[in-house]
């Protein structure tokens, strides 16, 4: 069996050396199978590049992809998912807060169930801030709350999937992508791994906090026509809320007319309230317009500035 490992890579020149080290020794411990890492250099700033490019020179095991600007993490994997040669593939960050000391037990794992997807379920996250604690875990909620599929809670891109899965995989031709989510959507038997996480060894996280809002924007987007009908809601609310206004300013005017101020008063709140309902749905609409614009543009996923392969 070939297990492809793959890992994406942005500026992270700090971990290289130690992740190439640690991994290398665990999969070299695995002798009854053969190993590719699959290292996808996602537009990195610093001498990742480099180091990549160096350790495949020195190692069969070792294939490089080079992009040519930052696409993102979730292109960085795809780009893994497409290119491995793998019966069997690991998804795994290179910044080792998930340790690939764990490897041969999920391999092991997968030998007894033969289940397609397991995933990495983290039952301690060591180095988090309490914020990145508590926005994670209320994305994982509020994502399986507006899904019409449900996801595994806890979990990141850590999993080993099959072979069958990568080649289904490889049928999706939507960007951006929520690989997690497309994974679970896919409807396949999936497990847990449970683990525990550690701290990043080296160097500062790439996920900024709006790179986070953009990432949970797309899954929500991704999997849910539920905000349409949330704006649905508003849109009734506001409308019966104006009724009510209605019946009661008409009511006022025959009963209690001194209390009434001329005009201008309720117009203006009642403008004020609607338009700002209206933003609100069109800005809901405009998301989903985007999403599909960006679909029929048919624009490639990642690009490739250059490739290196050894084969097995």
């Amino acid at each position: 069996m070939i297990v492809s490992i793959i890992i994406p890579c942005f500026n992270e020149e700090a971990t290289l050396d130690i992740l190439y080290t640690r991994l290398t020794s665990v999969m070299s411990s695995l002798e009854k199978h053969q190993y590719e890492i699959v290292l996808v250099n996602d537009g990195s700033k610093d001498k990742t590049e480099d180091m990549l490019l160096d350790f495949a020179k020195k190692d069969k095991h070792i294939k490089v992809y080079s992009f040519s600007r930052n696409f993102g993490h979730q292109a960085a994997v795809s780009c893994g998912i497409h290119n491995c040669q793998g019966d069997i593939a690991i998804i795994i960050d290179a910044d080792l807060q998930d340790p690939p000391e764990v490897l041969p037990d999920m391999i092991a794992l997968y030998e007894k169930t033969e289940c397609p997807i397991i995933y990495g379920k983290r039952i301690s996250r060591e180095g988090e801030t309490f914020f990145k604690k508590i926005t994670a875990r209320m994305f994982y909620r509020i994502i399986n709350l507006m899904s019409d599929i449900t996801f595994p809670v806890d979990t990141g891109d850590f999993r080993l999937i099959d072979k069958s899965v990568i080649e289904a995989y490889k049928d999706f031709p939507e960007s951006p992508k929520y690989i997690r989510g497309l994974i679970s959507w896919m409807g396949f038997e999936q497990i847990p791994f449970e683990y525990e996480r550690k701290s990043r060894v080296a160097g500062e996280t790439k996920y900024t906090f709006k790179k986070m809002l953009m990432f949970a924007k797309t899954g929500i987007m991704s999997f849910s026509i539920k905000p349409l009908r949330i704006s649905l809601f508003f849109g009734i609310l506001s409308i019966s809320a104006a009724v009510i206004l209605g019946l009661w300013v008409f009511y006022l005017y025959f009963n209690r007319p001194e209390v009434l101020v001329p005009g201008w008063a309720s117009i203006i709140i009642s403008v004020l309230f609607l338009g700002g309902i209206q933003m609100f749905v069109l800005s809901i609409i405009a998301e989903y317009l985007g999403s599909i614009f960006n679909i029929s543009k048919k624009r490639p996923e990642y690009i490739l500035k250059n490739k290196k392969k050894n084969n097995i």
